[in-house]
């Protein structure tokens, strides 16, 4: 498991790490999402649980919903804060086993290669479950050793719509149970 101390040390170059394959696989998820005719609405509100230096939560601003990004690492959210100079995300710095929302908060939770470094898995799946009113958009490393835990968490908190590979990561589509 990574820490927020480990992410705050490579905020610097993170984009340069990993902004290439994010932003692919935002795209592989958009026409996953299209494929399965599930449209985000400009009513819809969004949180992106580590949403790191925004990257995951400023892709879905051509849907023009109101975003809200949340990540442990205050360095990555110190990022996401700078890039967003039209200030249209909330950024807060927070963990997803402890989540500053109220029950039903958000129409879409997102998740986007976060999950293999929640603190405490399950904590934090249920949590997402929580504050989600509907949809749930989750993706971990296939590679991760807590795959198996992962996914069966994953299958039993929540109503699985789809479950896809792309190249990095295992991508689930899923509605609150």
């Amino acid at each position: 498991m990574n820490s927020p101390n480990y992410y705050n040390q490579i905020s610097q170059g993170y984009e340069e790490l990993h902004k290439e394959e994010q932003i692919k696989k935002l795209h592989f998820i958009k026409d996953l999402l299209e494929k399965l005719g599930i449209k985000i609405k400009q009513t819809d509100t969004l949180l992106d649980v580590g949403c790191g230096t925004g990257l995951t939560t400023q892709f879905w601003k051509y849907t023009n919903c109101n975003k809200t990004g949340i990540d442990p690492a205050i360095k990555l959210i110190e990022k996401a804060k700078e890039k967003d100079k039209n200030k249209e995300i909330k950024y807060i710095l927070a963990t997803a086993e402890n989540l500053p929302f109220k029950d039903k908060n958000f129409d879409i939770t997102i998740s986007i290669t976060a999950i293999q470094n929640f603190h405490d898995i399950e904590k934090g799946l249920n949590e997402i479950k929580r504050v989600s009113k509907n949809l749930i958009i989750l993706s971990f490393l296939k590679k991760s050793k807590k795959k198996e835990k992962i996914l069966n968490l994953i299958k039993s908190k929540f109503n699985i719509k789809e479950i896809a590979e792309e190249e990095k990561d295992i991508i689930i589509i899923a509605y609150k149970i």
